[in-house]
């Protein structure tokens, strides 16, 4: 496997063949960074490869881009596959999680079934923590990292938030919203230059979202490569990490 390319920075995506993680590994590789994809589906995957390389080769000359297959409901296979990539690839600079599942239509706290509870929890909650566990250390001894996180405006505490119903998806974002403010705070809030950040990229035209979704995949990854990429200084002069954002501002978890 290749190391990736000396002078260009690494970043990670997961959930990087389709949907919002394929167009934020498109703004990530506009920005100059070699990508490192993760996704369930080998297929996919290679050809995301090579769209992205194919649209690159021109403005991102030498953009080297690796694939990693996992299912990320089995925690097993997230381990081994993420300690596969530290022990390859450079430490990144940049780790965005964009993969995730929605619940059942009826998925209600007191309707719901284990395998549906454990399904939805073990990816979108189990599976983040697993490749930052496994991941991050490395990203934050070298205080030069960014995680970004896809949650959910339904995994609020406020608003409209955990209001009722999809309770497997909306308690599972709102433990991903949890689990940033959390590791923020034990990193530091970014003083020691690792920035741990949640996002909310709306209704998005995707898989999950599907067709009549109000927004483009591309609109909905925005905020995150912006969060990726864009000078600290462009957060403002408050806490700057540590925080879920939606539209380049911040709303309260």
């Amino acid at each position: 496997m290749n190391s990736g390319s000396p002078m260009r920075p690494m970043a990670i995506v997961s959930g990087g063949s389709r949907g919002l993680g394929f167009e934020t590994a498109r703004g990530l590789a506009a920005s100059g960074y070699d990508l490192a994809l993760i996704a369930k589906d080998p297929a996919r995957l290679n050809s995301a490869r090579e769209q992205l390389l194919s649209e690159f080769s021109t403005s991102q000359p030498g953009l080297n881009i690796t694939t990693h297959v996992a299912d990320l409901e089995n925690q097993e296979i997230t381990r081994k596959v993420a300690e596969e990539i530290t022990a390859s690839l450079p430490t990144p600079q940049v780790m965005v999680l964009a993969h995730g599942v929605m619940s059942e239509k009826m998925s209600k706290t007191l309707r719901t079934t284990d395998a549906e509870w454990n399904r939805v929890m073990a990816i979108n909650l189990d599976s983040v923590f697993t490749l930052v566990n496994v991941i991050a250390p490395a990203m934050a001894d070298a205080r030069n990292g960014r995680l970004v996180i896809y949650s959910a405006c339904l995994g609020r505490m406020s608003g409209p938030g955990n209001a009722g119903g999809l309770a497997p998806y909306r308690i599972s974002k709102a433990g991903v919203n949890a689990l940033v403010r959390n590791l923020a705070h034990e990193t530091g809030l970014g003083a020691r230059g690792f920035y741990v950040d949640a996002i909310c990229p709306n209704h998005s035209r995707t898989d999950m979202g599907g067709p009549d979704a109000p927004r483009s995949a591309e609109e909905g990854a925005e905020t995150a490569i912006w969060l990726a990429t864009a000078d600290i200084s462009e957060r403002g002069t408050d806490q700057v990490t540590g925080l879920l954002w939606e539209d380049r501002k911040i709303v309260p978890f």
